[in-house]
């Protein structure tokens, strides 16, 4: 290794996000474990970080210890408890690797602000990609099937992960929002580009047809504008509200595949469709594991086994997919669609309470080092929110929990505290200053 790559070993994390998006495939490692891009290079990302502790090159933060510690011990007692031990330990070793392992890696190699900008680059840099993809699949017909016409943008992730491309370019527009908002106190030409990237962005949200990703972002941003500005929040909010509805006017009324998915969150809970209903028997499923099983669980990676136990006879044996790549597939509900259920199912009250514990110490960090005109920052709360929000209606699974990972770590690393200064900088007067001071 050369000096200048140990100066900037946030290049492994950026790399890692650069993988999520290479297509996977078909390489299945024992039942339900896939292994993809985004997998093998989030092992160098932790050999990497490793190194650096070994060396001596960076330091484990204290408050990483207290983040992470509980959520281990949830997990290792989940899988020492479960009833098939044998089938909870790979459930085990990924959740390790995506809330542990992976996000500690990243505060690891993220010692200053140039290494967040680094992977925060990174993510957008993704954004786009999936997006342009995305925007060209709906536009020719080479997406997802839905209502009969292929028109769903999925990105490089196929029908297979029908949600993914969404996610990535939720979180890119989530990171977007934050540097255009700095931008509007600091550089004001950065602005045209950063709304440019923005609607790409937010066109390709559009045509992914997601109805949880859409409330999970909006809640994101919301937080963040509020945070940032009452007054910008304001007066974006109305902008946006005028610019939705002169997209329902303009995109075909009724016919359109974007107004019947908006129309049915409103009817989600009166009159839900077959997707929705079966997400409903999951949640209800799973809150019977719990509770028959309230402290422990019934083990990580086995509530599919239970699910048929649990779950009515209204509950479908799985959900349709197609499109031109993969064609027609069958796929079955392995999960209950709610990551906090999921927790309680599998590994009871123990499991919530340490994965609760990482995000309190998130989020106490974050709070504890408010700096609503910091980018970076801005950015950590807005992708904990939607990962939190997006959290009701999904699981972590397939290559995009890499991703999650990875923005789990930048968020941790923003609110353990950076342990290098922020570049000194020169002022018009000749003073030497600090940018943002009282970010470490």
């Amino acid at each position: 290794m050369t000096g200048a790559w140990w100066r900037r070993p946030s290049w492994t994390a950026a790399a890692t996000v650069a993988c999520v998006g290479v297509p996977h495939g078909d390489r299945a490692f024992g039942p339900g474990v896939q292994v993809t891009a985004g997998d093998l290079a989030s092992v160098v990302l932790m050999a990497t970080a490793a190194v650096l502790v070994v060396r001596g090159r960076t330091p484990v933060p204290r408050a990483a210890l207290w983040a992470f510690g509980p959520l281990i011990a949830a997990l290792g007692a989940g899988t020492v408890f479960s009833s098939d031990v044998a089938a909870s330990v790979p459930g085990f070793l990924r959740d390790l690797q995506i809330f542990v392992l992976v996000p500690l890696a990243v505060v690891l190699v993220c010692r200053d602000r140039r290494d967040l900008g680094i992977v925060c680059g990174a993510v957008l840099g993704l954004g786009f990609a999936e997006a342009g993809y995305g925007i060209w699949q709906a536009a020719t017909g080479n997406g997802a099937a839905i209502d009969g016409a292929n028109v769903r943008a999925v990105g490089t992730f196929g029908a297979t992960d029908v949600m993914a491309m969404s996610v990535v370019a939720a979180f890119a527009f989530a990171v977007l929002t934050a540097f255009a908002l700095a931008g509007v106190r600091r550089t004001r030409g950065t602005v045209p580009g950063a709304l440019a990237g923005l609607a790409l962005l937010g066109a390709a949200l559009v045509l992914a047809l997601s109805r949880g990703t859409w409330l999970a972002l909006g809640v994101a941003v919301v937080l963040m504008l509020v945070l940032f500005d009452r007054w910008v929040a304001v007066k974006t909010l109305a902008c946006g509200a005028a610019l939705t509805l002169l997209v329902g006017v303009f995109a075909g009324g009724d016919s359109s595949a974007v107004t019947a998915r908006a129309r049915s969150m409103m009817g989600s809970v009166s009159e839900p469709d077959q997707s929705v209903n079966d997400r409903y028997h999951l949640w209800a499923a799973a809150q019977r594991m719990w509770q028959d099983n309230p402290v422990m669980g019934v083990g990580v990676k086995n509530f599919a086994e239970y699910r048929d136990t649990y779950a009515g006879i209204e509950l479908s044996s799985g959900s349709e997919t197609h499109d031109p790549v993969n064609g027609y597939l069958r796929q079955p509900l392995l999960s209950p669609h709610n990551q906090y259920l999921l927790v309680l199912a599998e590994q009871g009250v123990v499991g919530l309470a340490g994965f609760a514990a990482l995000f309190a110490a998130i989020a106490g960090g974050l709070w504890r080092r408010c700096r609503p005109r910091d980018p970076y920052w801005l950015a950590a709360v807005g992708c904990t929110t939607f990962l939190l929000v997006n959290f009701l209606y999904s699981d972590l699974g397939g290559p995009t929990s890499v991703l999650y990972a990875t923005l789990i770590g930048v968020a941790a690393a923003r609110a353990f505290g950076l342990r290098r200064p922020a570049p000194a900088l020169v002022d018009r007067h000749g003073f030497r200053v600090h940018e943002l001071e009282g970010v470490r």
